[in-house]
């Protein structure tokens, strides 16, 4: 059954669009289902709240091409794992509220994973999605990796990936993803990733189900070796984390080596999990203690300068043109105002080499993916 349809008079609004669309700002105020005006609603009263409009700190986001997508997507992006409580417990209305926040301040991309809190993450950015105008962002989730009563799974069959697909469309409330990723492929036979998980993708791809194939990792060789053991095309962007932040510019090393394959590269954790962030890194972080040692001389060199070392961090991690975009995520909407308000202001590069110097011979240093 068809939802009824609301008619408003459409207001002036400037907003970055996709390449070839016009993207559907809150303003624009064409016939919406009647569940939109949620999103509408709790966008002024966001707005209202955190004293902060998009045209305000609109000039810090840009918008980079993915790879040969054809997607342009902002160059700060929403991750919702928070969402499904991985760090700590979240009320879902303000989770919620976090989505519309990102949406509201020009954020066009938004990735999640079923991983992600066992299904909540979807689950909860399903219930905000439904109030969105599907024209007005971008969704990546990816396949491969599960968990149940707080036990870890993974599968990467062509059969579960593409029933994956399907079930994460029904939490997320949506009818087609435009990006699907192969999830931490290091827990895979990389062999298996190339020769089954991705052409099963591909499939649904074909179909018309997803738009774009991906692949994620915290090991950059191993995101290297599947795409030298692939077709031209059929991985069409890579994401990495933990590898384009003040600690740690591997990714750096192989950005010639993605372009070349004409693949769209996104950046995931500037604060690389937490190291790099006033209140330090949480107790389950795998890094060394001597690199979480480091970070924290940093954050505190930050503090005196009055810096903040998260937003020094972030403005980072967004500075490379050739890295598409760079995911941060949170479950306060607050927080999330902040992060992007963070890119309103020009980063000060005379304290980079100095968080670079304390951190010293820890720089680069990476853990084994949990």
């Amino acid at each position: 059954m068809n939802e009824p349809s609301l008619t408003i008079i459409k207001e002036q609004s400037e907003l970055s669009p996709r390449r070839g669309e016009t993207m559907l700002a809150p303003g624009d105020l064409r016939a919406l289902p009647l569940n939109h005006l949620g999103y509408r609603a709790t966008h002024q009263r966001a707005s209202e709240r955190l004293n902060n409009s998009a045209s305000e700190i609109q000039p810090g986001l840009t918008y980079r091409p993915l790879g040969q997508t054809g997607m342009t997507v902002s160059s700060l992006s929403f991750g919702a794992s928070s969402l499904g409580g991985v760090f700590h417990s979240v009320k879902e209305a303000e989770a919620i509220e976090a989505v519309f926040t990102a949406i509201d301040l020009d954020i066009n991309f938004i990735d999640v994973s079923p991983y992600y809190g066992y299904y909540r993450a979807e689950q909860v950015l399903g219930k905000a999605l439904r109030e969105i105008p599907r024209d007005q962002y971008y969704l990546s989730t990816k396949v491969g990796r599960y968990g149940k009563d707080g036990v870890n799974s993974w599968d990467y069959s062509a059969q579960r990936a593409k029933e994956s697909v399907y079930e994460s469309m029904e939490r997320l409330n949506v009818d087609h993803i435009d990006l699907i990723n192969v999830h931490d492929i290091e827990f895979a036979d990389l062999r298996q990733v190339v020769d089954e998980t991705l052409p099963a993708l591909a499939e649904l791809k074909a179909e018309g189900v997803v738009g774009h194939v991906g692949i994620t990792d915290l090991q950059l060789e191993n995101l290297k070796w599947v795409v030298e053991h692939t077709p031209d095309g059929l991985v069409e962007c890579v994401l990495s984390f933990c590898h384009y932040c003040l600690c740690d510019d591997a990714l750096t090393d192989y950005l010639d080596f993605f372009e070349s394959h004409g693949i769209g590269v996104i950046n995931a954790s500037p604060l690389s999990m937490g190291l790099l962030s006033s209140r330090g890194a949480p107790a389950w972080h795998p890094a060394p203690k001597e690199l979480a040692a480091a970070c924290a001389a940093a954050a505190e060199m930050c503090a005196r300068q009055g810096y903040p070392i998260e937003k020094l961090a972030l403005q980072y991690s967004v500075s490379n043109p050739r890295i598409a975009t760079t995911l941060f995520s949170s479950a306060n909407p607050h927080n999330v105002a902040k992060n992007i308000a963070y890119l309103s202001s020009p980063i000060d590069w005379s304290l980079v080499p100095s968080v670079q110097s304390l951190i010293g011979p820890q720089m680069r240093t990476t853990w084994r993916n949990t």
